[in-house]
């Protein structure tokens, strides 16, 4: 990695939103169907900023990709199980940025009191599978037939890492 890891602002939001919205509009990745809009990725980032972790690895002034911890469920005997989720530019994926956001993240989670980290994936992807696995998550669920996109009925996985 030529670049480096830091915390995602608000000006961050449109790269991050043009990242996502390839997954969103091209994929079967995200179960989104719409895109985002540069102001609703600020309202995503506002919501979770302050009680987790939210990174961005930028590389010459552009951001190339991004990564958060979220609430896993909302209820209060969840607080310590969190949700991740990572998405880098497509032509960026391979080159050790998904690793080093993803170890940054692990740590700031672990380091905020976060006890188990959850990674929800679509079946059907296997680099992403193959990822987490690497970073030692395991797989503990599958979902089949949950989501329905681009005229595909799709399962989730899910992955765990215990901190």
């Amino acid at each position: 990695m030529k670049g480096n890891i830091r915390k995602a602002c608000e000006e961050d939001a449109k790269s991050m939103v043009s990242i996502y919205n390839e997954y969103v509009l091209h994929t079967t990745i995200s179960f989104e169907t719409e895109a985002l809009s540069e102001e609703l990725m600020k309202e995503r980032l506002r919501a979770v900023q302050g009680n987790f972790p939210w990174l961005v690895y930028e590389e010459n002034g552009s951001v190339l990709g991004y990564c958060y911890a979220h609430p896993w469920k909302s209820r209060a005997a969840y607080r310590n199980t969190w949700e991740s989720t990572i998405y880098l530019a497509p032509g960026y994926l391979h080159r050790g940025i998904g690793r080093g956001l993803m170890q940054e993240l692990i740590s700031a989670s672990r380091a905020a009191g976060c006890r188990i980290l959850i990674a929800c994936i679509t079946a059907n992807n296997h680099p992403s599978r193959d990822f987490h696995e690497k970073l030692g998550f395991r797989q503990v669920s599958h979902f089949p037939a949950v989501g329905e996109k681009m005229g595909e009925i799709l399962d989730v996985v899910d992955f765990e890492l215990m901190l």
